[in-house]
């Protein structure tokens, strides 16, 4: 029996939500700012998240009871990457984490220790007051690219950026903030 196999993509594009909530109070326009904190504290400047992407393949197959129809049941699901941008900082939580994996400077000795490289992150999207709208967990990551300085130009009005792009294990929304 031949498995057909399909991608079914499920997307959760952070637009989405902050149409969501871009309708106004009685007051106004909400005005939504998102933070994302690992290790307790919110990481500064973060200016890009990337969208959060879950794909589940569909798996199709025939019951012998029914030889003229397929049935189709979920199969595995894979995350993507979390790209998260800022401006060039002083700030070195960036840079602290994807040490953690590869390190080039030092000696014996100074060998990257992989034994406690992946973190749990939160993402938030917040109100103009600070309340918190909505939250997402993300599970296990770890920095699998970091570019500590993008492309310059002279005569260029682009402002030098800081990436880092997550791998992890999966997110799920944090369902206790209302």
């Amino acid at each position: 029996m031949k498995q057909f196999k399909f991608i079914l993509l499920s997307v959760f594009i952070f637009t989405l939500f902050l149409n969501s909530f871009a309708q106004p109070p009685s007051s106004g326009n909400v005005q939504v700012d998102f933070h994302v904190k690992w290790d307790g504290k919110v990481i500064p400047d973060i200016s890009f998240v990337s969208d959060l992407v879950r794909t589940t393949e569909v798996i199709e197959y025939r019951n012998g009871a029914s030889p003229n129809s397929a049935q189709r049941a979920p199969g595995q699901t894979e995350y993507q990457p979390i790209v998260l941008k800022r401006p060039r900082t002083m700030d070195n939580e960036f840079e602290k984490w994807a040490n953690k994996v590869s390190y080039v400077s030092g000696g014996m000795g100074s060998e990257v220790s992989l034994r406690d490289f992946r973190k749990d992150i939160i993402i938030e999207l917040v109100d103009n007051t600070g309340r918190t709208l909505m939250a997402f967990k993300v599970y296990r990551c770890w920095p699998a690219k970091y570019v500590p300085l993008t492309k310059l130009e002279k005569n260029s009005s682009d402002e030098a950026m800081e990436i880092l792009v997550l791998e992890h294990e999966g997110w799920e929304r944090d369902l206790s903030i209302r």
